[in-house]
Protein backbone atom coordinates (compact mmCIF):
# COMPACT_ATOMS: atom_id res chain seq x y z
CA UNK A 1 0.00 0.00 0.00
CA UNK A 2 1.23 3.51 -0.79
CA UNK A 3 1.70 6.07 1.98
CA UNK A 4 0.40 9.61 1.89
CA UNK A 5 2.14 12.37 3.80
CA UNK A 6 0.72 15.68 4.89
CA UNK A 7 2.70 18.83 5.66
CA UNK A 8 1.71 21.45 8.21
CA UNK A 9 3.44 24.70 9.05
CA UNK A 10 4.07 25.77 12.63
CA UNK A 11 5.90 28.56 14.41
CA UNK A 12 7.88 27.86 17.58
CA UNK A 13 9.90 30.12 19.88
CA UNK A 14 12.52 29.84 22.61
CA UNK A 15 14.57 32.34 24.59
CA UNK A 16 17.48 29.83 24.75
CA UNK A 17 18.36 28.86 21.16
CA UNK A 18 17.17 28.05 17.67
CA UNK A 19 17.67 24.35 18.38
CA UNK A 20 15.47 24.61 21.48
CA UNK A 21 12.76 26.39 19.49
CA UNK A 22 12.75 23.63 16.86
CA UNK A 23 12.81 20.82 19.45
CA UNK A 24 10.03 22.31 21.60
CA UNK A 25 7.89 22.92 18.51
CA UNK A 26 8.26 19.32 17.35
CA UNK A 27 7.53 17.95 20.82
CA UNK A 28 4.37 20.07 21.05
CA UNK A 29 3.16 18.88 17.63
CA UNK A 30 3.91 15.26 18.55
CA UNK A 31 1.31 15.48 21.33
CA UNK A 32 -1.50 15.58 18.76
CA UNK A 33 0.09 14.28 15.53
CA UNK A 34 1.28 10.70 15.09
CA UNK A 35 3.82 9.37 12.63
CA UNK A 36 5.91 12.52 12.21
CA UNK A 37 8.49 11.78 9.53
CA UNK A 38 10.57 14.94 9.56
CA UNK A 39 10.65 18.70 9.43
CA UNK A 40 12.55 21.50 7.82
CA UNK A 41 13.12 25.03 8.98
CA UNK A 42 11.58 27.35 6.41
CA UNK A 43 12.37 30.61 8.21
CA UNK A 44 14.38 31.89 11.18
CA UNK A 45 13.53 35.06 13.05
CA UNK A 46 14.74 36.70 16.26
CA UNK A 47 13.35 39.26 18.68
CA UNK A 48 15.88 41.74 19.98
CA UNK A 49 16.38 44.49 22.50
CA UNK A 50 16.88 48.02 21.18
CA UNK A 51 20.62 47.42 21.70
CA UNK A 52 20.62 44.37 19.41
CA UNK A 53 20.73 41.56 21.97
CA UNK A 54 18.65 38.52 21.01
CA UNK A 55 15.78 37.89 23.42
CA UNK A 56 13.94 35.14 21.54
CA UNK A 57 14.62 32.73 18.70
CA UNK A 58 11.73 31.89 16.38
CA UNK A 59 11.56 29.09 13.83
CA UNK A 60 8.93 28.48 11.18
CA UNK A 61 8.80 24.73 10.55
CA UNK A 62 7.18 22.58 7.92
CA UNK A 63 6.40 19.25 9.56
CA UNK A 64 5.57 16.14 7.53
CA UNK A 65 3.64 13.14 8.83
CA UNK A 66 2.00 10.03 7.44
CA UNK A 67 -1.78 10.10 7.01
CA UNK A 68 -3.64 6.93 8.02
Amino acid sequence: MNEVAKIIEISAASPQSLEDAVQSGLRKVAVTIDKIQGAWVSDIKVRTTPGGDITEWRACLRVSFIVD
